[in-house]
């Protein structure tokens, strides 16, 4: 894949997409449209499985709908609601922190840049570009495993790290791509494109990959 595959890739992916169920956040962006809502969800994402993370942001999100609830849950009920996420424990303790930084650095509205959103606790580069094109509708470029393993195995770029593969696709994939790439990406890679064995046979973007073409 060259960078004159993109937009054609991108449509594919797009269908893609679109025959199949959206990665979490997207659903949660989608029936919420509330950058709080996103940002804590995707905070339960990391390391943790949709299914897992959509159970536990239904049980979450029927008691903390906004910061203040937040600050006020008891940590062994938000401990109980979340579990069992990766790393439910410290996630517990950087959810019920995020109120009070929250209100301390930014008055208590969660900001719309990938910087800023990296001094809330629990928040890397990966969440907060994923807050920022979820939550906000902002263009950013969030790169997980799938983003990183997937570009790679195309050839559109070799990068060792996912900082490295954020720092190149924002300079190769025009910005009007930016706030789908990724979910289009991830839910390729959950439910064909693996880690291990990926599906090649009959997949829609074969001929533009190095790995299956």
């Amino acid at each position: 894949m060259t960078t004159k595959d993109i937009p054609a890739v991108n449509q594919l992916l797009k269908k893609e997409f679109k025959s199949n169920k959206a990665p979490i956040i997207d659903l949660v962006a989608i029936q919420t449209n509330d950058p709080f809502m996103v940002l804590v969800g995707t905070i339960l994402s990391a390391r943790t499985k949709d299914a897992c993370t959509a159970a536990a942001c239904g049980r979450l999100f029927e008691r903390v709908k906004t910061p203040a609830e937040l600050e006020t849950i008891p940590e062994k009920e938000l401990e109980k609601a979340i579990y069992p996420v990766g790393f439910f424990r410290a996630k517990t303790k950087h959810l019920k922190a995020l109120p009070g930084v929250l209100q301390q650095k930014f008055n208590g509205v969660i900001p719309d840049t990938v910087e800023e959103l990296c001094e809330l606790p629990g928040v890397g580069r990966k969440t907060a570009n994923l807050v920022v094109a979820l939550g906000f509708n902002k263009p950013a470029i969030c790169v997980d495993v799938h983003v990183h393993r997937i570009c790679n195995r195309l050839g559109l770029l070799e990068t060792k790290t996912p900082l490295e593969t954020e720092i190149r696709l924002r300079k190769i994939l025009p910005s009007r791509y930016w706030i789908t790439w990724n979910s289009y990406i991830v839910s390729f890679g959950q439910t064909r494109c693996a880690p291990r064995n990926p599906h090649c046979d009959g997949c829609p973007i074969k001929k533009f990959c190095e790995f299956g073409g």
